[in-house]
């Protein structure tokens, strides 16, 4: 395969490495409270922009000074974003119940029912609060970034075993990285634009269908970054039951 193929592959490859699981899990907490469309695509890219940073980085100083990730590091590396995963997901869950959702237990006679809400958008925003939103996506940005950093370490191994088996020279595979990180930036980019779309809506939804949505991401990205984690601690050596 030449050059050119080559980076068009790793071009696709970087995008459709956007849609593992774990990363699917990890942004998505980020998007669900997101009513803007640009928003939720910057989540994304900033996502994608500290992933790609992450594994060029690594893989280049791998490649330049010939040092190499163990497999003892890549577990660590693993079970370190599997965490980060659970975490995001238990903050989610805890912002929902901080934001005061709550359950109401009611009985018509005979009949019992519960329903679910909370009091998020109850007040209106001022100039100050307008402040506040802003600092807070800046936060939630930097947050991206960092958990965009974390998924590329976790992943440059399994990218430096592809390079080094279909790349010739140092140059091409530097090119390769780049061409592999733009993909993922894209790649996250689109996946954040669409993924707004039906969460837009959601929001817009009643409460129950808002909270529901929440603590089903919440739930998933535990499930997900729990599975992640245990994977990789078995994996470490000496580790096992």
């Amino acid at each position: 395969m030449d050059l050119l193929a080559l980076l068009s592959v790793g071009l696709f490859v970087g995008m459709g490495h956007a849609l593992e699981a774990d990363h699917l899990a990890a942004v998505s907490t980020m998007l669900n409270n997101e009513s803007s469309r640009r928003a939720a695509i910057m989540r994304g890219m900033f996502w994608g922009l500290g992933h790609t940073l992450a594994l060029f980085l690594i893989c280049s100083a791998v490649v330049l000074l010939g040092l190499s990730i163990s497999t003892q590091m890549e577990s660590a590396l693993e079970l370190a974003v599997g965490l980060m995963i659970v975490t995001l997901g238990v903050h989610l869950l805890w912002s929902m119940k901080k934001s005061g959702a709550h359950v109401h237990r009611h009985q018509h006679g005979d009949a019992h029912h519960i329903h679910v809400h909370h009091h998020i958008g109850e007040q209106g925003q001022d100039h100050e609060d307008h402040h506040k939103l802003s600092n807070a996506a800046r936060r939630t940005n930097t947050k991206a970034l960092v958990i965009g950093l974390m998924h590329g370490a976790a992943g440059s191994a399994g990218l430096l075993a592809l390079i080094i088996a279909s790349v010739q020279g140092i140059g091409g595979a530097l090119l390769y990285f780049a061409v592999f990180g733009l993909g993922s930036i894209a790649g996250m980019a689109l996946i954040s634009a669409v993924a707004s779309y039906p969460l837009s809506l959601l929001q817009k939804g009643s409460r129950w269908v808002r909270l529901a949505t929440g603590g089903a991401i919440g739930a998933g990205a535990i499930y997900i970054g729990g599975s992640l984690a245990m994977t990789a601690f078995l994996s470490l050596p000496n580790t096992g039951f």
